[in-house]
């Protein structure tokens, strides 16, 4: 009987030693699993190639590979994607079976592929723009179509981090990772995901829905953490009304999401909200 490797999860188990002021105590803890997880692309024609490598927390691998095809513009909306596979090259170790995802087209991807996302592409689980090849190309944005559909009202935003985090079960377990959810007009959430890199989140979000053949665009998204370029950078792209964060915006961020058209708060919680456009 051979011996498959086991899919990696999004926690491992770890021995600590807790140190208080009552003294010290050993358990078991949990860690959120952080692995690398290269994207490769092909297309007809087009054998699979390289595009990009980041640190994340295994699940829903294909889903962060979909939603970082259509927030870099090399895809938009659904339909394009034809199958999302993790790759089966000989030349892979068992440990690297499933950290290898291939994403393959239906036809030619919308840019080229090798301007901005060669085989050196690489970014750590706390960048969404490592890699890129200039400052010019990192504030290229391709964004969808600007959403013209309601928004929710300033008491449904308040509402939206209790609403995201009452889902967040990774980081229950570990208190390591960042979350981003997406949301009606009304506050309903329609999915949530978890990851160790907060940009990660956020394609996992578009992904998913990019995958279950729906529009990732939405009224509101919601992430656990500040709202950083990259951050409203993959709102754009994937085309939603308004960017909730439970942490500040950046001068950067602020300024894209007002040429933009997306409205951007900040400091979000149950007692208030700070609205930057």
């Amino acid at each position: 009987m051979i011996d498959r490797p086991r899919r990696p999860g999004p926690t491992v188990r770890a021995k600590v030693r807790e140190l208080t002021e009552a003294g010290e105590r050993r358990h078991d803890d949990r860690l959120a699993t952080e692995e690398p997880l290269e994207i490769r692309l092909a297309w007809p024609g087009s054998p699979a190639r390289r595009v990009w490598v980041t640190m994340r927390t295994p699940g829903h691998d294909f889903e962060l590979a979909a939603g970082w095809l259509v927030h870099e513009g090399l895809v938009r909306g659904t339909g394009h994607v034809a199958s999302v596979a993790y790759c089966t090259d000989t030349d892979l170790s068992p440990e690297q079976e499933f950290n290898v995802v291939t994403v393959t087209l239906d036809a030619p991807p919308l840019s080229d592929p090798g301007h901005r996302h060669d085989t050196l592409g690489s970014g750590s689980s706390a960048c969404g723009v490592c890699g890129k090849d200039s400052v010019a190309s990192a504030l290229t944005v391709s964004a969808a179509a600007r959403w013209t559909g309601d928004l929710p009202e300033p008491d449904v935003v308040r509402g939206l981090p209790d609403v995201l985090r009452e889902q967040q079960r990774v980081f229950d377990r570990t208190g390591g990772v960042h979350a981003a959810g997406l949301f009606t007009a009304s506050g309903e959430p329609l999915v949530v995901r978890e990851d160790v890199g907060r940009h990660n989140a956020v394609d996992k979000v578009t992904g998913a829905r990019v995958l279950a053949g729906d529009p990732p665009a939405e009224a509101a998204m919601v992430v656990s953490g500040r709202a950083g370029f990259e951050l409203v950078q993959k709102a754009l792209a994937a085309g939603v009304g308004a960017l909730a964060a439970v942490g500040a915006p950046t001068s950067l961020s602020a300024k894209l999401a007002g040429e933009a058209g997306l409205v951007l708060y900040g400091f979000t919680s149950a007692r208030r909200c700070v609205r930057y456009t």
